[in-house]
């Protein structure tokens, strides 16, 4: 799991369309809201915040602050974000919370030891927890899977 740091630069809002894409963006760091239906309020607020849009709506191809994303496939859209955005040399990989966006805060492990199974308890150092929805996260086989995937999407050296 990642230390606390202050995060990338770069914030998203993405529309119903896109809910893996802003799950991944969260696991890998990326400060990202998710609207579950079109809403323009959201959409100006985000604006206004300076998140950058990215949505399957190609009438917002024109606007300056939004990214339209041809590809149903998330690998795809990952691959086209980091050649206009150079993702890959932002990533912090879990250091936000993947449900809810809140950036994670590292716990001692005696915190959270009956909140997680006995074995992970005994078998693990490390925790992150997310302080608004009490999500606790910790470095498991399923972390070596999403690095190997974040490598193949972006070939590059990520940090684990």
């Amino acid at each position: 799991m990642s230390k606390m740091h202050s995060g990338p630069q770069v914030s998203f809002l993405c529309d119903q369309n896109l809910g893996r894409l802003a799950r991944w963006l969260r696991i890998m760091g990326f400060d990202t809201e998710y609207m579950r239906t079109w809403d323009d309020d959201a959409i100006e607020r985000a604006r206004a915040a300076g998140r950058i849009l990215l949505t399957r709506r190609r009438d917002f191809a024109s606007d300056r602050q939004s990214i339209v994303l041809e590809s149903d496939f998330l690998k795809d859209q990952l691959g086209y974000l980091d050649k206009r955005l150079k993702l890959s040399e932002m990533l912090q990989p879990y250091s936000r919370c993947s449900i809810c966006n809140a950036s994670l805060k590292c716990v001692k492990a005696q915190d959270v030891k009956n909140l997680v199974p006995e074995y992970v308890s005994t078998t693990r150092e490390t925790f992150v927890r997310c302080p608004h929805c009490l999500r606790i996260y910790w470095k498991g086989t399923h972390t070596v899977k999403m690095v190997e995937a974040m490598h193949r999407i972006f070939s590059t050296r990520v940090r684990s």
